[in-house]
């Protein structure tokens, strides 16, 4: 059984490079390596994780924003200090995605989301008790351990080592779900600030947490699992170390590439109201159109499955970071009429939803996906970290510059540059 194993694995270390890069389509025949089950795992798998990444995402992220008034107004703390604890909780997220991704690869999703959400559970309620500013800085420096855990990485190993060859429409359907995580969250943080205060708002919110994704990671989590050995290469596979891989060129530029694309991308996302004020636009209209930015994700998503039907990795995501760039760009340079402004809004939408997909098959699709685990939460890091870091970086820069559209145009520029290094990437040899 072990020799037959590895006989059919033997195509890991060789086919995967040539198929990923030089053959549209390939997403599919790039997700053979690595994959545990013949067929896909049970329905319960994709639909636990979108209930779950749904709830993780909207008690952990979306209801923040919704209860930082209600926080500073009762607390006295800085809208600024307390921000920055939050943002300090995702760089840690990043951080910790390197050694989880590890975790990932050699025990399974099963037992690290369920460890993820047994640590996001308390951490939640610790925000909610903070007694002081300091307090509260650590509980979410706790959450983010916890977010590594439980966020889209830990989902996107799990599913794209079970789903194989289907891996695409199984990441797209938990996207498109778990994007209505602030659709759901959002008003239901400020009904609960309605009748709580906002420390009884997080003890519930905390309370959802732990009685919905505790019992559906341990219990719905469970098909096979192969795991990977401490050297970073999986038992039945072959020996390139992941160390090599991460150090190698073409995984630093791409890694580079996405994470200038996501700071470009987060940055005009969080910074779209006053532009758009600026313009004339009213405050609600504004507010209106970054809603509608999010319904444009969802056709990024949607889209994205024809996309990898008719483009290599390397031209999809060449493509896909060129058209960030000019959704930027757009944004910067046309001034009006307000309805033209909304299409643009959607169309960065669209390439940012996009953009989620694109990070989440890029290391599969180039490195297989056997140690898919290890790879993404290198990728990653500076990804999340960047996305972080936006919010405060994009407004700061923009009192530097002067104007928002000058920040959107170095944000374009930025974005644009970083296409040129996804070419580039696909120059060098895999390790």
């Amino acid at each position: 059984m072990l020799r037959r194993r590895t006989s059919a694995g033997d195509h890991r270390g060789t086919g995967v490079g040539l198929l990923s890069e030089d053959t549209p389509g390939t997403t599919a025949s790039a997700g053979a390596p690595g994959t545990d089950a013949v067929g896909p795992p049970p329905r319960r798998v994709l639909a636990a994780l979108c209930v779950t990444e749904v709830v993780s995402w909207g008690v952990l992220y979306y209801a923040f924003p919704v209860a930082l008034s209600s926080i500073t107004a009762d607390t006295g703390w800085s809208a600024s200090g307390t921000t920055a604890a939050f943002s300090a909780g995702l760089v840690v997220s990043a951080l910790a995605g390197i050694p989880v991704g590890r975790w990932l690869d050699r025990f399974g999703p099963r037992w690290v989301m369920t460890g993820g959400s047994l640590l996001a559970a308390p951490a939640a309620a610790a925000i909610a008790l903070a007694p002081s500013p300091a307090w509260f800085a650590l509980a979410w420096l706790v959450a983010g351990v916890a977010m590594s855990a439980v966020f889209y990485q830990a989902a996107f190993a799990a599913l794209t080592r079970w789903y194989g060859p289907a891996r695409v429409r199984a990441l797209t359907a938990l996207t498109l779900v778990a994007g209505l995580a602030s659709t759901i969250f959002a008003p239901l943080t400020s009904l609960l600030l309605d009748h709580l205060s906002w420390r009884g708002t997080y003890l519930v919110l905390a309370g959802v947490l732990a009685v919905v994704t505790i019992p559906l990671h341990a219990l719905a989590l469970t098909p096979p699992w192969s795991p990977v050995d401490g050297r970073g290469w999986p038992r039945d596979g072959p020996p390139e170390s992941v160390r090599s891989i991460v150090r190698s060129p073409g995984f630093l530029l791409l890694s580079g590439a996405l994470t200038l694309t996501a700071f470009g991308l987060y940055s005009a996302s969080l910074t779209l109201i006053p532009l758009l004020t600026g313009r004339d636009m009213s405050a609600s209209l504004a507010a209106t159109t970054l809603g509608l930015l999010g319904a444009g994700q969802l056709l990024g998503r949607i889209g994205y499955a024809p996309l990898t039907a008719r483009t290599t990795p390397t031209g999809r995501t060449v493509a896909i970071v060129a058209a960030s760039a000019l959704a930027i760009g757009l944004l910067a340079a046309v001034p009006g009429p307000l309805p033209l402004l909304i299409v643009l809004a959607v169309f960065a939408g669209a390439v940012r939803g996009a953009g989620t997909l694109l990070q989440a098959t890029v290391v599969a699709d180039r490195w297989g996906s056997a140690r898919y685990g290890a790879l993404s939460g290198w990728f990653a890091a500076p990804i999340t970290g960047a996305a972080a870091l936006a919010p405060w970086a994009g407004t700061a820069l923009a009192g530097v510059l002067g104007s928002y559209p000058a920040l959107f145009w170095l944000l374009a520029a930025l974005v644009a540059a970083a296409a040129g290094l996804v070419a580039l990437a696909a120059a060098f040899p895999r390790p």
